[in-house]
C-alpha cells in the first residue's frame, strides 16, 4: 500500500454516515453520472436507503462514510466497505462521488486510500477488491492511483438500462 498523503496535502476528510445523509445519498445515487456507472441502477429512494442502513449497516455487513471537503466540510460523496467477511478477511469496496463540480479533483484517490488504510488497520481485513465497469477510465485511474490492480481473467457482463457492458475486477492485498 502506498503511503498516506500528509495532513497538509489532503483535500478531504471521511466521517461515518448517519441517517441524516439520506438525502444527500439519495440525489447522489440518483444523478445521471452517478447511476449510469452503478451496476445496480434503478432509481434510489430514501426507504432503499433507511432499509440499507437497518439491514446492512447495524450489523456490520457494511461501514459507510460520508466525503466531506476539508475546507468547507461540504459532502460531496460516499464511500465503503461492504459484504465484509471477517472469517476470510476479505470485503468489496466502493465509492461515489455525488456532487458534480468534486469529480476530477482527486477526492476519489484520497477516499480509496483511507478507506485501504482503514480497512486493513481497523477491520482487520487482508484484501479489498472492487468491480467497475470497464469504460469507466476516471474510476479506474483513480483506483490504480490508490493502490487497487487489475485482476486478469476476473470479468463478468451486466445488462443496464444502457445496453450490456463489461464488469471488470480489481483487488489490493495488505502488506505483510
Amino acid at each position: 500500500m502506498k503511503e498516506t498523503m500528509q495532513e497538509e496535502e489532503k483535500q478531504i476528510y471521511l466521517r461515518l454516515m448517519q441517517e441524516t445523509d439520506t438525502d444527500n445519498i439519495v440525489a447522489w445515487r440518483n444523478n445521471p453520472r452517478v447511476r449510469h456507472n452503478f451496476i445496480y441502477q434503478d432509481l434510489f429512494t430514501a426507504q432503499g436507503h433507511l432499509n440499507w442502513i437497518r439491514t446492512q449497516v447495524e450489523p456490520g455487513h457494511v461501514v459507510q462514510f460520508i466525503i466531506c471537503e476539508k475546507t468547507s466540510g461540504r459532502a460531496v460523496g460516499s464511500v465503503y466497505i461492504r459484504d465484509i467477511d471477517r472469517e476470510n478477511k476479505w470485503a468489496e469496496y466502493g465509492i461515489f462521488i455525488g456532487e458534480d463540480d468534486a469529480v476530477g479533483k482527486g477526492y476519489g484517490t484520497q477516499a480509496a486510500r483511507e478507506m485501504i488504510s482503514y480497512a486493513f488497520s481497523e477491520l482487520p481485513l487482508e484484501a479489498l477488491y472492487l468491480r467497475v465497469f470497464a469504460d469507466n477510465a476516471g474510476a479506474r485511474k483513480s483506483y490504480e492511483k490508490a493502490g487497487f490492480r487489475l485482476l486478469p481473467g476476473r470479468q463478468d457482463e451486466v445488462d443496464t438500462k444502457d445496453g450490456v457492458r463489461k464488469v471488470i475486477f480489481y483487488g489490493i492485498e495488505k502488506e505483510t
